[in-house]
């Protein structure tokens, strides 16, 4: 009788317990990327220059994005009005051009008048707000304060004072690398009309343009990511710009109102810093709370009264109105997203976080139900033991 072969069992067993294990195979393939990630990094200065390219277009891109998906809805109306894109286009830089050059004239000398006496008036509001706090601090409520959480205040103040020495000590150091900044900084903003035209005249053709580098089989599912990424972005760029542009003028008014000093450039700074959700409002009432402050208590409370009423409107109005639920994304996920990203990637990192989790999320989401659907790991009808 012919035995069996005997060299055939591992083979069998090799492919029966680790090729045909799915759950092998994913580790498998998480440690062969681990290992290209760590070879990439002792390598890392081969991709210096396409670090260098990035670094030098991700600001234009960035910029004629925004502006992207604030203005295609205006130029996809006039091309539904019979205009030509191109026409249309033009059109609306011309628009722009007009709209730009009556803000110029008209907005920006009470905008210089405004901050040349914030910057005039500075050393004033300083000394007034150093003789509020001093008062504060000589008080007995406030030494009682100090001797039971045993807090001196004037080791802070001593720390404070070399910090800021230190800073000072660097400025000049810095004033080279800010100088460079600015002129790449210029040189982009004047790119972006450029690339800004050609997105929104060919800028539907661009997702059938990257799927066609994609095989066949993929593309459907690719084309699903692509529609949900747009979506997650325009949705927040557009909402974000206009509830923060509604908090502006909502400001602006409030503070005419009750007739705080400087209420125009206090209500362009929270309509700027309004575009980060939730920690840019708590950024822009600081300027408009120190102003208040020096000019009196009662402006004080009026500023409190504004601001609080603004962020109601805000909050229960503007927002669902205009935002809606459309990122579904928990605040405190939000908060903490704008921390982390700040910390690692600065002030861009800021402007980014929101949307580049959005992003992200989308991507990780649909990878993860492929991954449940080509598995069956998830399904409870199925047998899942390894």
């Amino acid at each position: 009788m012919e035995q069996p072969e005997q060299p055939r069992i591992w083979p069998d067993r090799f492919k029966r317990f680790f090729l045909n294990n799915k759950f092998v195979l994913f580790l498998l393939i998480l440690l062969l990327v681990g290992l290209n990630v760590m070879v990439m990094t002792k390598i890392s200065f081969v991709f210096h220059p396409i670090a260098v390219l990035i670094k030098t277009i991700v600001l234009p891109i960035i910029l004629s994005g925004v502006l992207y998906y604030l203005l295609n809805p205006l130029v996809d109306v006039m091309e539904r009005w019979k205009i030509k894109r191109g026409w249309s286009i033009l059109i609306l830089y011309l628009a722009i051009g007009g709209i730009l050059t009556i803000v110029v004239l008209a907005v920006i000398p009470v905008l210089r008048n405004q901050i040349m006496g914030l910057i005039a008036n500075f050393p004033a509001y300083s000394t007034a707000v150093q003789e509020k706090f001093v008062q504060l601090t000589g008080s007995e409520m406030f030494n009682q304060v100090q001797e039971t959480i045993n807090f001196n205040f004037e080791d802070l103040w001593a720390t404070i004072s070399a910090r800021a020495t230190e800073i000072l000590n660097h400025t000049w150091t810095g004033i080279g690398d800010f100088l460079g900044v600015f002129t790449e900084t210029v040189l982009s903003i004047v790119t972006v009309p450029f690339i800004l035209f050609y997105l929104l005249k060919d800028g539907k053709k661009l997702p059938a343009k990257i799927l066609s580098f994609l095989p066949i089989k993929s593309r459907t599912g690719a084309m699903h990511v692509l529609e949900d990424i747009n979506h997650q972005i325009s949705s927040f760029i557009r909402g974000q710009i206009i509830v923060s542009f509604c908090i502006g003028v909502l400001l602006y008014i409030g503070y005419m109102i009750i007739g705080l000093d400087y209420a125009l450039i206090l209500a362009i700074i929270a309509s700027f810093t309004s575009v980060v959700p939730y920690l840019g409002p708590a950024i822009a009432i600081t300027p408009a709370l120190i102003v208040a402050l020096v000019t009196s208590p009662v402006m004080l409370l009026k500023m409190i009264a504004v601001w609080t009423i603004v962020q109601l409107i805000e909050g229960k109005f503007i927002s669902p109105q205009i935002m809606g639920k459309t990122l579904k994304i928990h605040p405190i996920t939000i908060i903490f997203v704008i921390l982390t990203s700040g910390n690692l990637f600065g002030v861009v990192g800021i402007l980014l976080a929101v949307p580049g989790y959005a992003v992200l999320k989308v991507c990780i989401s649909h990878i993860f139900n492929w991954f449940k659907s080509s598995t069956g790991l998830y399904d409870p009808n199925k047998n899942n033991l390894l």
